[in-house]
């Protein structure tokens, strides 16, 4: 088993802290790999005729981070490629999140 420095655990909780990068980065995997799947369980229910899983959803996930997955997701599954306004929605929340990444490394 790895060894971990002593700058690394919560001196109270005795838990192994993660930095905030590797946070972040975990984060956005997880929520890529969710929102990725979540298209493809949609376009799964769609060709079904079953209950589909809610525009509303798939936006809260490319607008938490999942934005690099949904794209990939319609080009890939060919899903929701012409579909209005959910292409604008989520081409306008890249371009938000795009935005927000340029003024935070300008900064």
């Amino acid at each position: 088993m790895r060894s971990v420095a002593p700058d690394q655990v919560d001196a109270r909780s005795g838990r192994v802290l993660i930095s905030p990068p590797f946070a972040i980065l975990l984060w956005l995997a997880g929520v890529n790999a969710l929102t990725f799947f979540r298209f493809w369980q949609d376009k799964q229910r769609a060709g079904r005729g079953e209950w589909r899983v809610s525009e509303s959803e798939l936006l809260s996930l490319a607008f938490l981070g999942g934005t690099p997955a949904a794209f990939a997701a319609r080009h890939l599954l060919r899903h929701k490629t012409r579909k209005q306004p959910f292409s604008t929605q989520l081409t306008l929340i890249a371009l938000a999140q795009a935005a927000g990444l340029t003024w935070l490394a300008a900064t």
